[in-house]
């Protein structure tokens, strides 16, 4: 062979390589500036909210970061409702730290929590500032927080400064709805509602703490029905134009609301629910629920008289891979550990306890149930 082949088979394999190296580097800078405009599309995205609930695929995806949720709805002992718990008089971060502690001490990881559209109305900042505080805590015990908007269980009005003192034997004697009969006496309510929900979901929309939002506690309860439909579908449209971080979530409660259930279930990102029955309806009920083929949560359970019990009722939720939130922590204002609808305002304390884990000193009301939800738990 020549030496001028040679020479040029050198070229050609020189000029090869230059391309390749020009194309490999063109191939690096489209990369790049594509997933800049994709991480510009999902902040626009993000920025203009949604109409819909999250894809199957973004609520899995959500669900493996988290793994096996457990714990309570949770408020101190030393607080009687929402109220007490938030306003700055009477917030008590010792007393939280204390029962956050006992709750991961058996290996619980999640608190569900209900907030009050009258603690943020007198203390916008301070109220927010309060809710950095609480989940501050929380973090420090390995715990994450579901938070809840509305409610519309227990008394129907109520006013913001000091707090009723417990009646006696008598299971949540003060605690409060939101927003109650207010909505209905003072129909432009509606519109401080929506400020209060779109300003804390922005504030804490990108929060890592916050597990999930439950907008709406059992809506329709008390007798209202269908009334709580406009606020329902409000608490939802709010929630979507902010397009928070964490999903969005109403539990279905009653079969006796059949219109309310079909518009939380299909609206909402996971699927949480309430069932305070034995094992084999709720078993029933999770199986239900397993037909929308997206993450399950229960949100509450646990009431010792239904035998809705630990020792039953947690082992199937983690086997379904369920999420297993149970009424109450420590014994305290609240009353529940006295059955709803049978006062025993003669007792300090019931024989059997309806919710509730803990005495104010800090022993598990049965060892038996500790040792249960430790065990589950991997303590």
């Amino acid at each position: 062979m020549s030496n001028d082949f040679f020479v040029f088979t050198k070229k050609l394999l020189f000029f090869a390589l230059h391309s390749t190296v020009i194309i490999l580097r063109f191939m690096r800078t489209i990369n790049f500036v594509l997933l800049i405009c994709l991480a510009f599309h999902s902040c626009q995205h993000r920025k203009q909210g949604r109409t819909e609930p999250w894809s199957v695929e973004q609520a899995y995806q959500w669900h493996q970061q988290w793994g096996w949720l457990r714990g309570c709805n949770f408020q101190p002992s030393t607080a009687i409702n929402q109220l007490e718990m938030w306003q700055a008089e009477t917030f008590d971060p010792v007393t939280i730290d204390r029962e956050l502690g006992w709750a991961a001490a058996i290996g619980m990881n999640c608190m569900r929590v209900y907030l009050h559209h009258v603690a943020w109305e007198v203390d916008r900042e301070g109220f927010k500032k309060r809710m950095k505080q609480y989940m501050e805590i929380a973090e420090k015990h390995g715990i994450s927080t579901i938070f809840v908007f509305f409610d519309d269980c227990w008394n129907p009005t109520y006013s913001a400064g000091k707090q009723p003192e417990p009646k006696p034997g008598i299971h949540n004697s003060g605690w409060i709805r939101d927003p109650g009969d207010l909505l209905f006496e003072k129909p432009e309510l509606i519109n401080t509602l929506e400020t209060y929900v779109k300003d804390v979901l922005t504030s804490f929309k990108d929060d890592k703490r916050i597990v999930l939002w439950d907008l709406y506690n059992e809506p329709g309860n008390e007798g209202y029905g269908g009334k709580s439909f406009d606020l329902l579908k409000k608490s939802f449209e709010w929630a979507w134009a902010v397009n928070p971080l964490q999903p969005l979530s109403v539990g279905v409660w009653s079969a006796r609301l059949p219109n309310l259930n079909k518009f939380q279930v299909e609206h909402s990102d996971v699927i949480t629910y309430h069932i305070y029955s034995d094992l084999s309806a709720h078993k029933q009920v999770v199986d239900t629920l397993k037909r929308y083929g997206r993450p399950i949560i229960c949100t509450e359970y646990m009431a010792r008289h239904f035998n809705s019990t630990f020792q039953e009722i947690m082992p199937m939720l983690k086997t379904e891979n369920v999420g297993a939130i149970n009424w109450g922590l420590v014994a305290g204002k609240t009353n529940t550990i006295f059955k709803w609808g049978e006062p025993l305002p003669e007792m300090e304390e019931p024989p059997l306890w309806f919710h509730d884990i803990f005495r104010k000193d800090g022993t598990p009301y049965s060892q038996e149930e500790a040792d249960v939800i430790k065990s589950l738990c991997g303590k």
